[in-house]
């Protein structure tokens, strides 16, 4: 599917590479963003859509076999009262009916995959541009803080007399810069390991819920 095709694109895509790579670093976050605003919005469609169809093939799948249980109903009937040859006739219908119970299953089968792949894609690309938004005004602070050190570099060459001197000079803004950079994904690793562990303390708290359920069923 090639919308499920360009929703891994985006996930997979690295706003640090990206920016690194940029000409313009603002404005390609931006639209970054944008694109996954954009996808986001037609992977919820398509995801009712799977839903509203795996709907309709579970109504089907069940209309089949109830009518696959009501041509048994009337061949028992045949039965009762010695129509073999309507009793077999009857039967014939059932199995028709029962043969497209279980096409449905199968295509029934098929949809929760696909629905449950949309879902999936839908979650990811979610998780991806809150991810996005969240880091996208210290990416660029980031860059801008590096392309500042850049032009800070070329100006201390293009005022001084020595080779020396400018190396030095460029060696120190380099050094700088990658103090900025290392200091960015610290914070970002902080980031996710606060993600991690709200996350687990979600799941303790499903958990817990789950075993109350459960106890009150129970009792």
């Amino acid at each position: 599917m090639a919308l499920l095709e360009r929703v891994s694109t985006l996930i997979r895509a690295n706003l640090n590479d990206l920016i690194d790579k940029a000409e313009d670093p603002e404005k390609m976050i931006k639209q970054v963003i944008q694109d996954m605003q954009n996808q986001l919005m037609q992977v919820k469609t398509q995801v009712a859509i799977a839903i509203a169809d795996q709907h309709v093939l579970e109504k089907k799948q069940k209309e089949n076999g109830e009518k696959e249980a009501e041509w048994i109903r009337k061949a028992e009937l045949a039965v009762d009262k010695k129509q073999d040859d309507l009793a077999r006739a009857a039967l014939e219908r059932s199995m028709s009916f029962k043969q497209m119970a279980e096409s449905f299953n199968s295509l029934m089968a098929d949809q929760r995959t696909e629905v449950d792949n949309l879902k999936s894609a839908l979650h990811k690309l979610e998780q991806k541009l809150a991810e996005a938004q969240s880091k996208s005004e210290m990416l660029i602070a980031q860059h801008r803080r590096s392309r500042a050190l850049a032009k800070a570099s070329d100006a201390q060459i293009a005022i001084g007399d020595k080779s020396k001197t400018a190396t030095f000079d460029r060696m120190q803004n380099k050094v700088r810069r990658a103090e900025a950079v290392s200091q960015a994904k610290a914070e970002m690793v902080s980031d996710n390991i606060d993600d991690k562990l709200a996350a687990l303390e979600k799941q303790d708290e499903i958990e817990k819920l789950l075993k109350e359920i459960k106890s009150r069923r129970a009792g």
